[in-house]
Order: C-alpha cells, then structure tokens, then sequence
C-alpha cells in the first residue's frame, strides 16, 4: 500500500513539474517494441505440417499433442494392467446362476 501511494506521488510531482503541452503525453503508457509482429527466431508452423519436427510446432500444437500422447500413455497402461479382472468376475456371475 506505501508503494502505491509513492508511485502516485512521483506521478503528482512529475505532471506538477512538466510545461502543459507535455502533461498528456507524460501519462500516455507506450508499450514499445511489445508487438506481436516483432518476431524471434524462426516462424512457427502447423503440427499437421511438420510431424516429424516438434521444434518447429506452434506453442499450443506441441501441448495439445503431448498431453494426448500422455493421455494416451497413462489409459494404455491402466487397460494393460486391469485387463483380465473384469472378465473373471463376469464369468464368476455366469456360473453361480446356472
């Protein structure tokens, strides 16, 4: 809550102390080179587009995909690992009714 108070008063005493015609553009947030078309690196491409190459995936593609193929994983595993219990007790149930 100090700091808040502090950064307005800085903000109070600059606009007291700038001329007029400036006051406006002073308090103005300008973001800079903040752009989304400034890029770094090579673009991003489709995961559709180059299977083979995760490193040139889209962010959001490369999620997608790995938590499916963990989905996947963890489902697998849990069918392989349970995967004659139910039928033991179904064929118990068959054969106590006959």
């Amino acid at each position: 809550m100090a700091t808040l108070a502090a950064v307005a008063g800085r903000r109070i005493a600059n606009v007291t102390r700038t001329p007029v015609h400036s006051q406006a553009s002073s308090l103005i947030l300008r973001r800079g080179l903040a752009g989304a078309a400034d890029h770094h690196g090579p673009p991003k491409v489709n995961c559709w587009q180059e299977p083979m190459n995760p490193a040139k995936w889209k962010e959001e593609h490369f999620v997608i995909v790995s938590l499916t193929g963990w989905g996947l994983l963890f489902y697998g595993g849990y069918k392989f690992l349970t995967r004659g219990k139910g039928k033991k007790e179904e064929n118990a149930v068959e054969t106590a009714q006959k």
